[in-house]
């Protein structure tokens, strides 16, 4: 088994670049979505077929295309709404990170936090490691490897110590 990978910045993680991130085999190991999807259509197609002839041809593959269109449709309204945002910026840092699960896909997230985050990895590289921040400075950092979330971490700055109030003009003043 490979070593944990490193990335720039992994030392802010801590503990949590200890735990080894899954190996992505991209030589014949495929997601059975990857797999159910096309055999689904193929077979939705050939049900058509046998149920109705070419009108069944005809009206699943309209359906299949119908689908395609709507993933297609929220995939570009979700870039379009994350566009209009600054690259990194969140509403709130704790709502996300209370909001992520393992296993999210990276557009699920971009969705979430309606913009794109900012790249701590390098540029291509496995596993991708992205940061959004809020007005307070907060931060969630997300690993994903292969586009789908792997872990996450949020920082939340200190809070500036509360001032020292000096004592009322009438408080601890000598009598006269």
């Amino acid at each position: 088994m490979r070593a944990a990978h490193q990335w720039p910045g992994h030392e802010r993680l801590g503990a949590a670049v200890k735990a080894p991130v899954p190996q992505r085999c991209d030589n014949g190991e495929m997601n059975v979505q990857r797999i159910l999807v096309p055999v689904g259509g193929v077979a939705l197609v050939a049900l058509g077929y046998h149920y109705a002839g070419w009108p069944g041809v005809a009206l699943s593959a309209g359906a299949l295309v119908m689908w395609v269109l709507l993933h297609f449709t929220r995939l570009i309204r979700v870039l379009q709404r994350a566009g209009r945002r600054p690259i990194g910026y969140l509403d709130s840092a704790v709502m996300l990170n209370a909001k992520l699960k393992r296993g999210m896909t990276l557009m699920h997230v971009i969705a979430m936090t309606r913009s794109l985050g900012q790249l701590q990895s390098e540029k291509d590289a496995q596993p991708e490691v992205f940061r959004w921040t809020d007005p307070s400075d907060s931060w969630v950092e997300c690993v994903f490897d292969g586009g789908r979330l792997v872990r996450h971490e949020m920082y939340r700055p200190p809070a500036p110590p509360e001032p020292l109030e000096p004592p009322a003009s009438g408080e601890g003043s000598a009598p006269t």
